[in-house]
């Protein structure tokens, strides 16, 4: 049996077990009671959410490469989104999604050094307005994570902001040259040469982001709305069930929970994702609740469009590319 489908079983048998164990030890007496006011058009509504999400973020992807001086159809970028889907979720951290949007992106007639570049930008400008969420959120939700005291909270989201800024100034005006050259002579030449591909790619992209500041701008504002489209599906799902929740703090819990996931050693978040979401939203629904809306929304947000991935990985690459090592 290859790689691949070694790592789509346990991926498979992961998912199952968690999304059990979560809906076994979170359903109490209430919960059937509570289902029954469950309606079919959250949903609808659920779904149209998604899929307004997934479309700005391929809206955003053919904005992206035409600043590069590209071209690609809204179908291929389609592709590219879905591919992402599907790979990150085999991998941890979501990884593998960086691949598939560069072999998707090679596919569309992208030259692989532009892909790179367009794919950390389009990574880059997801986080970057996650993080200057934070401080707001932080402002306005006391105690979100209970172990962290709200001031460092602050400080912490205030410095990752602030720290952006001073790196893309540090690749702008060539300061890390000189440190990376340095670090590199120190390295092995294979790690070497890893580490200067990685600080070019890195340098091109900053190149890409100042090249066109009025259409970076409408690049970062389809981003934040279709990343907030996608979060939208949980306070969709939780208004069928109860009234009783703050729309601005679920959206702002969402933002935390999903900048969590970015760094999750898991495949695709499973088991932080679920964990993450019964922390922050348990006392906002109805007992016995939290766990099928927590495995509703990974439905949603996660598993139907890795499914759509699979499709279109095995459609455009036929069944042979999934006979190969994904991941080395």
């Amino acid at each position: 049996m290859n790689r691949f489908y070694k790592r789509l079983i346990i991926l498979i048998v992961l998912v199952s077990a968690i999304s059990g164990g979560v809906i076994y030890f979170t359903v109490d007496i209430n919960t059937l009671k509570s289902l029954t006011e469950f309606n079919s058009l959250a949903i609808i509504a659920a779904f149209c959410s998604i899929g307004f999400g997934l479309f700005l973020d391929g809206v955003r992807l053919v904005q992206l490469v035409n600043i590069s001086n590209e071209r690609i159809s809204f179908s291929q970028a389609l592709h590219v989104v879905f591919g992402n889907y599907f790979l990150a979720l085999l991998t941890p951290g979501f990884s593998g999604g960086a691949i598939a949007q560069v072999l998707f992106l090679r596919h569309a007639g992208i030259p692989v050094g532009k892909a790179t570049v367009i794919v950390i930008v389009r990574t880059v400008v997801s986080i970057m307005f996650l993080i200057m969420c934070m401080p707001f959120i932080f402002m306005h939700d006391a105690g979100v994570i209970p172990w962290i005291s709200d001031d460092v909270l602050m400080i912490i989201s205030s410095a990752a902001f602030l720290g952006i800024i001073l790196l893309v100034w540090c690749f702008k005006h060539n300061y890390l040259d000189y440190f990376v050259i340095k670090m590199a002579r120190r390295l092995s030449p294979k790690k070497a040469r890893a580490l200067l591909a990685f600080y070019r790619d890195n340098k091109l992209a900053l190149k890409l982001l100042i090249s066109s500041p009025w259409n970076m701008f409408k690049v970062f504002f389809t981003s934040g709305l279709s990343l907030l489209f996608i979060y939208g599906i949980v306070p969709i799902l939780m208004s069928s069930l109860t009234d009783d929740f703050n729309l601005a703090l679920v959206m702002g819990r969402m933002i935390i929970l999903n900048i969590l996931l970015y760094f999750s050693p898991t495949p695709g978040g499973s088991g932080i994702a679920e964990g993450g979401f019964i922390l922050l939203f348990s006392s906002m629904l109805p007992e016995g609740t939290v766990g099928i809306v927590a495995v509703t929304w990974r439905l949603f947000a996660e598993y139907i469009p890795f499914l759509i991935g699979f499709y279109y990985t095995i459609k455009i690459f036929g069944r042979d590319f999934l006979n190969k090592p994904l991941i080395k």
